[in-house]
């Protein structure tokens, strides 16, 4: 457990991560565990800097007495060669999103797979994990999929645009977790999958306020089947909307951001985070932002 007197001093790196809500939840509740917490955004847009740049952020991190960095688009991979130590999730997932500075050592992890686990067991608890429809394969995708065949989904179907993309994911994780089917699948496969699944995951960037929309046909979604977004700008998504509408277990995509949100505080700090008084601050500051938009 930590010191409570101590100060942490701690960042987010990536491109376009200064309107990020990240920094607010991170500091509320260090205000309400009674820590000294300040949390700034280092947005590599307006610093004009290239991902490449993150190994000399973290030197100058380490430099300026900083605790740790959250790591974001575009940095998640190129930060791997600076880490002196890799937790080995984050070492299967080949992205590292959260990075401990301590006695002069980088040390990295990935909250986004956890932060997803932890939000489909509090947000969607004793659903079905039989077979499970995945809609999108990329960075944020092999992190929820991680998490899905780590909590017990015994197939996963990975279905992508990019067809190569989506069969070497699906070869990796199969090699990962040998006790569970993971198949790489095309949007021309779904109208026969659905039928088959417990449940869908969206993992593509439909759905967010400037890619309007919902990622299949939604006459494919049955009650029965429980659907999770990651997307939560907007957190009421088309998809959650809809799928709500008819009678599914939803879980949007604000979960997996406090979720992910809570462990990597909780690593910073060694304080556990309250995540269900993180997710209702962080609704707070989604609500406020649709009203200021």
């Amino acid at each position: 457990m930590s010191n409570r007197a101590e100060s942490f001093l701690v960042g987010l790196v990536g491109d376009g991560v200064t309107p990020s809500l990240t920094p607010a939840m991170h500091e509320r509740e260090g205000d309400v565990q009674g820590l000294r917490y300040l949390y700034r955004p280092i947005d590599l847009t307006e610093l004009g800097l290239p991902g490449e740049a993150v190994g000399e952020l973290l030197t100058g991190a380490q430099r300026l007495g900083f605790n740790g960095l959250n790591i974001t688009h575009p940095c998640k991979q190129l930060v791997l060669e600076h880490l002196d130590e890799i937790s080995p999730d984050a070492r299967r997932l080949g992205a590292v999103n959260t990075v401990t500075i301590r006695d002069g050592r980088f040390i990295g992890h990935n909250t986004d797979f956890s932060g997803f686990a932890s939000a489909l067991a509090s947000g969607l608890p004793g659903a079905k994990l039989d077979r499970v429809v995945q809609l999108g394969a990329g960075g944020a995708g092999s992190a929820v999929a991680y998490a899905l065949l780590t909590a017990g989904v015994r197939r996963l179907d990975l279905v992508d645009t990019d067809v190569a993309r989506c069969a070497d994911r699906a070869a990796e994780l199969s090699g990962f977790f040998p006790q569970s089917q993971v198949t790489a699948r095309t949007t021309a496969e779904l109208p026969e999958l659905m039928p088959l699944a417990d449940g869908l995951v969206h993992c593509t960037p439909v759905g967010m306020a400037a890619h309007p929309g919902v990622p299949l046909d939604m006459s494919l979604v049955e009650p029965r089947h429980w659907v999770a977004d990651i997307v939560y700008r907007p957190i009421e998504t088309e998809l959650v909307r809809e799928a709500r509408a008819k009678g599914c277990e939803v879980l949007d995509g604000g979960r997996m951001a406090v979720g992910q949100a809570a462990d990597a505080f909780r690593i910073f700090t060694g304080v556990k985070a309250d995540a269900d008084r993180m997710r209702a601050h962080f609704l707070e500051l989604v609500a406020a932002e649709e009203v200021a938009a």
